[in-house]
């Protein structure tokens, strides 16, 4: 299942759990942490209380209350210096194989770190898409990378390709969401306008189907099917479909992801 990048409040955000960043002591003076809090509601200030002190990296769930999920899955980042990358990438793996532990089918994932403890926004962005995507090529689960500051948005852009944006700063606070697809598109119910100009593409004849060609491309490259259809973050039924159907005709959006997931040059 797909990574997402949502550009929202993690507190507004449906799904089964999302990911708390706090401190060992479960105490929230600050940030994300108390909006978590805050929106919980007091039964989560009793609940933590009652917890184990966490070490950094470390996750533990308690019950989501007031929030739109089920479990808020707490874990404690260190104060960022270089040699604590992997401490960082260590809260993500715990907090989604604890998610997996309790059957979740969704996660939203704040970007860990980025805010009081100081590690710089594009180093941050990259250690949380190594994670995630290192679990998601072994889960199936749908996982939220939440950012909001405009800073973060520019850098998950540039992380995932060549994205334009048609909406301005003033979309998130007029929109409940605003999501794109990581390593392909924005995603939104009103984009001030098309991502791609369709009297713009080129168009080809092509001695092969789409189905075909992508198989030979897989194998030219090396790669399996699964790891494949997961960089491409396709569904793995839809890659079933794709495979079994020789005049099956893709959407747009699942042409290029297959396009970026095998690195092809930009045209």
């Amino acid at each position: 299942m797909p990574l997402r990048i949502i550009r929202q409040d993690i507190t507004k955000i449906e799904c089964v759990a999302i990911v708390n960043s706090t401190n060992s002591a479960f105490k929230a003076t600050g940030g994300l942490d108390a909006a978590i809090h805050k929106a919980a509601g007091p039964e989560l200030d009793r609940e933590c209380d009652k917890l184990r002190t966490l070490n950094a990296g470390e996750a533990i769930a308690t019950k989501g209350y007031k929030l739109p999920c089920k479990y808020i899955i707490h874990t404690v980042a260190p104060i960022w210096s270089t040699d604590k990358d992997e401490i960082v990438a260590n809260c993500y793996r715990n907090s989604l194989t604890l998610a997996a532990e309790l059957k979740c089918e969704s996660v939203a994932v704040p970007l860990i770190g980025a805010g009081t403890l100081g590690i710089p926004h594009k180093k941050a962005m990259k250690i949380a898409i190594d994670a995630i995507g290192d679990f998601l090529m072994d889960n199936e689960m749908l996982v939220y990378l939440v950012v909001f500051g405009k800073e973060e948005y520019k850098i998950s852009s540039s992380v995932f390709g060549d994205v334009k944006s048609y909406i301005d700063d003033n979309y998130v606070e007029n929109h409940e969401s605003f999501n794109f697809s990581a390593r392909l598109q924005l995603h939104s119910e009103s984009l001030a306008a098309p991502m791609f100009n369709a009297r713009e593409a080129l168009r080809f004849e092509l001695d092969e189907s789409f189905s075909e060609m992508l198989l030979r491309k897989i194998d030219e490259k090396g790669m399996t099917d699964a790891e494949c259809y997961k960089k491409a973050n396709i569904d793995r039924k839809l890659f079933s479909k794709i495979r079994s159907d020789k005049l099956y005709k893709p959407s747009k959006n699942t042409a290029i992801a297959f396009a970026i997931a095998l690195e092809m040059e930009l045209n």
